[in-house]
């Protein structure tokens, strides 16, 4: 399951209140407080499916604490059926399964989601090559695409978005113009390293954007982000979302500064087109553009500014 790290922060604050709910329970019960022992693996098991090993390790540890002390201060309720070597080998017993399982959860859940990661690296890389081989049928669109999914993926890290977002919104940024291509037999064969034959049958053509639809389980993350741009419908056969999400919003935004700088007046190495374009971007009541990811942006493209001017003076030193 994919939860992002504000998920899992609340996630870890509502498991550590129940356990110290569980822990209170022991307290004020007369009778039968081993028995809520076994309820603290509930707490345990979703620390270790959800927040992986580390943190339902020093969620168990807790847990046998808190347990342990409770059954250090209330011996006395446990005499009545057990004496206290008994009791204290019960728990002893309780906390090293509690922390087994915490750990065999913990790592089962680690491997998955490395797994799962590196699946998606390998999805994300694969879509990638085949959206930039796509694209060299068409130079203009290919350069503006690759400055759009940097510079998108950047302003996404600027506002702190978790990292598979960011690769979704880098996706996105790739293949929104592959609408806009005519792809032939010819272009397949060399983005797949094919050999062409001298007798070449009629080339088929179809748009770029059947083959996106192609890759719908792939680009499960990337779709929603295009389909929410609001132009031609770049991938067709999906529904639009209700709500634009942020990474749309993002991809937005840079497209349209992409274009303020590269497709006016102002041009590519104006020193003061950066800033006309941001100027313009808050200027386009049309946009619809989020103010934070107007200044994320703003942000982003003057500290490159910098480090490009750095850079030059570095290289004259």
């Amino acid at each position: 399951m994919k939860t992002n790290e504000k998920d899992e922060h609340w996630l870890e604050i509502a498991l550590i209140i129940v356990s110290l709910g569980l822990t209170s329970l022991m307290w004020s019960m007369t009778g039968y407080k081993l028995v809520v022992l076994n309820l603290f693996y509930l707490p345990v098991v979703l620390a270790g499916f959800f927040l992986g090993r580390y943190r339902a390790g020093v969620l168990a540890s807790f847990s046998v604490l808190a347990a342990s002390i409770v059954t250090a201060l209330n011996l006395n309720d446990f005499a009545a059926f057990s004496s206290p070597l008994v009791v204290a080998l019960a728990v002893t017993l309780w906390a090293a399964v509690l922390g087994l399982v915490a750990l065999l959860v913990g790592t089962l859940s680690d491997e998955r989601n490395r797994t799962l990661k590196d699946l998606h690296e390998a999805h994300v890389g694969v879509v990638e090559v085949l959206a930039r081989y796509l694209q060299s049928a068409h130079p203009k669109l290919k350069d503006r695409s690759k400055r759009v999914a940097q510079l998108s993926e950047a302003v996404a890290r600027e506002l702190k978005m978790p990292t598979r977002d960011c690769d979704d919104i880098r996706v996105a940024a790739l293949l929104f113009d592959m609408g806009n291509i005519e792809i032939t037999a010819r272009v397949i064969r060399k983005a797949v390293g094919g050999l062409e034959t001298a007798q070449d049958p009629e080339q088929h053509s179809f748009h770029g954007s059947e083959l996106a639809h192609s890759l719908g389980s792939v680009l499960s993350g990337a779709f929603p982000l295009l389909m929410s741009q609001g132009e031609a419908e770049p991938l067709g056969q999906h529904p639009i979302p209700a709500a634009i999400p942020l990474g749309a919003h993002i991809i937005r935004a840079v497209r349209t500064y992409d274009s303020y700088v590269y497709e006016t007046k102002w041009g590519p190495g104006d020193g003061c087109a950066m800033e006309d374009a941001i100027l313009e971007l808050r200027r386009d009541i049309d946009a619809s553009i989020p103010e934070h990811v107007i200044d994320a942006l703003e942000r982003v493209v003057t500290q490159e500014a910098r480090a490009s001017v750095d850079q030059f003076l570095a290289a004259v030193r």
